[in-house]
C-alpha cells in the first residue's frame, strides 16, 4: 500500500534528507519548497521522485550545498544570477526581485542563470513571476536524451520551456511542457511501475520504435511534433547555451558523471509586463474574454487547470508515497 503522509511531513523528510547529504537550510529549504509544490500539485515526476537524484549530485561532489549565489546586472535589463554550482531553486529565489523590478522598469527583462544545477518543473519558476502581475517565459535544457529529428541518438535534454500569465482574482494560467515527446521524469515513473509509454515516446539503442520504457532509456527519446519539437529543442538549446554563457546539452553531458542527478547548466527567464505595452488599461480584461471563449467549447481547459487544482484537497487529505520510492526515502534518511 502506498504510503500517506501530510505536506509538512513531506516536506521535512525532504528537508533532513538534504541536509543530511551536505545542504545547509536555505539551500533544503529552497529544494524542498519546489519539491512538495510538485507534489502538492500531483507532479509526482518532479516531487519526492526527485530526491535521490539531489542526492546523488551531493554525493559526487558535483553540487555545493552550501553555496550562495551572486546576483548581478549586465544591463537594465538583463540579470545574471551565478548559482556557484547550487542547486536552481535557490538561485531563482535569488535573482527574483531583480527580474521584476527590470520588467517593471523596461517592460521586459531577461534573468540569465548559470552554474545551477536544474531538476525541478519550469511551471513553479514562471508561475511565481505571474503571481507579481507579469507573464513569463522560462527555459533549460538537460544531458542529451532525446534524438533530433532524423537521428537516432541523444542529442538534445528533454529541453522544456513554460509560459505563464498573470489573472486578477485567479491562479495564472501556466503550462509546461518537455520538447520531448514525454517527461523524461514520467519515463522513469513507467520504468519504475512496470508499466508501457505510447508508441513515439522513444527508441531502443538501435533505432526501433518502443512501448518499453526501459528500452527508451537506454536508447533515445523522441521529440514531440516530429521536426517541429525538434527544432523547438534546438532553440532551447541556443537560449540556454550559446546566449547566456553556458553548456548546451551535450556539453553538459560531457563533463557530467552520469550518476543520474542533474548536470551543472543554464536556464533563461523573461519577464513581460503588460502594462508597458499596447493595451495597459485593458489587457487583463482582453485576456479573460479570449480564456471565456476558449472555454465555451466543451471538453476544453486551460493549460495547468488540473494541477492547480489539487491545491484545494491535498494540504487536507495529504499525498501518497509509491513502496519503491519511501524504500528509497527511508534508505537514504537511515543509511
Amino acid at each position: 500500500m502506498p504510503h500517506k503522509m501530510s505536506l509538512e511531513e513531506a516536506h521535512q523528510l525532504a528537508t533532513t534528507i538534504l541536509q543530511k547529504y551536505g545542504c545547509d537550510d536555505e539551500n533544503a529549504k529552497a529544494v524542498a519548497d519546489t519539491v512538495i509544490a510538485a507534489e502538492r500539485d500531483h507532479a509526482h515526476s518532479h516531487g519526492l521522485f526527485r530526491i535521490p537524484g539531489y542526492v546523488n549530485v551531493l554525493k559526487s561532489g558535483l553540487v555545493d550545498g552550501k553555496a550562495r549565489p551572486t546576483v548581478r546586472k549586465l544591463s537594465p535589463g538583463v540579470v545574471q544570477v551565478n548559482g556557484h554550482n547550487c542547486f536552481a531553486p535557490l538561485a531563482q529565489t535569488a535573482g527574483k526581485d531583480a527580474l521584476v523590478e527590470a520588467a517593471r522598469a523596461n517592460g521586459i527583462a531577461a534573468l540569465a542563470l548559470v552554474g545551477v544545477h536544474h531538476f525541478s518543473a519550469l511551471w513553479r519558476e514562471t508561475e511565481i513571476i505571474a503571481e507579481e502581475g507579469l507573464a513569463c517565459f522560462a527555459f533549460t535544457a538537460y544531458t542529451p536524451a532525446v534524438a533530433p529529428a532524423g537521428g537516432n541518438k541523444p542529442f538534445f535534454g528533454t529541453n522544456p520551456m513554460s509560459f505563464a500569465w498573470p489573472r486578477s482574482g485567479q491562479p495564472p494560467m501556466v503550462f509546461d511542457q518537455a520538447s520531448a515527446a514525454m517527461a523524461r521524469g514520467d519515463v522513469q515513473i513507467a520504468a519504475r511501475d512496470g508499466k508501457t509509454v505510447p508508441l513515439g515516446t522513444g527508441i531502443t539503442a538501435d533505432g526501433q520504435p518502443t512501448t518499453d520504457p526501459n528500452e527508451v532509456l537506454k536508447g533515445s527519446m523522441l521529440t514531440f511534433g516530429g521536426y517541429k519539437g525538434s527544432a523547438i529543442a534546438l532553440m532551447i538549446e541556443l537560449l540556454v547555451g550559446p546566449l547566456i554563457g553556458e553548456a548546451a546539452s551535450f556539453e553538459a553531458g560531457a563533463r557530467h558523471n552520469g550518476d543520474a542527478g542533474p548536470p551543472q547548466g543554464g536556464e533563461l527567464m523573461l519577464a513581460l509586463d503588460p502594462a508597458r505595452f499596447g493595451d495597459p488599461d485593458g489587457w487583463a480584461d482582453h485576456a479573460e474574454a479570449v480564456f471565456a471563449e476558449l472555454l465555451s467549447q466543451d471538453g476544453v481547459r486551460l493549460p495547468g487547470s488540473r494541477r492547480q487544482s489539487y491545491r484545494a484537497v491535498t494540504p487536507t487529505e495529504g499525498i501518497e508515497v509509491a513502496d519503491p520510492l519511501m524504500d528509497s526515502l527511508n534508505a537514504l534518511l537511515n543509511g
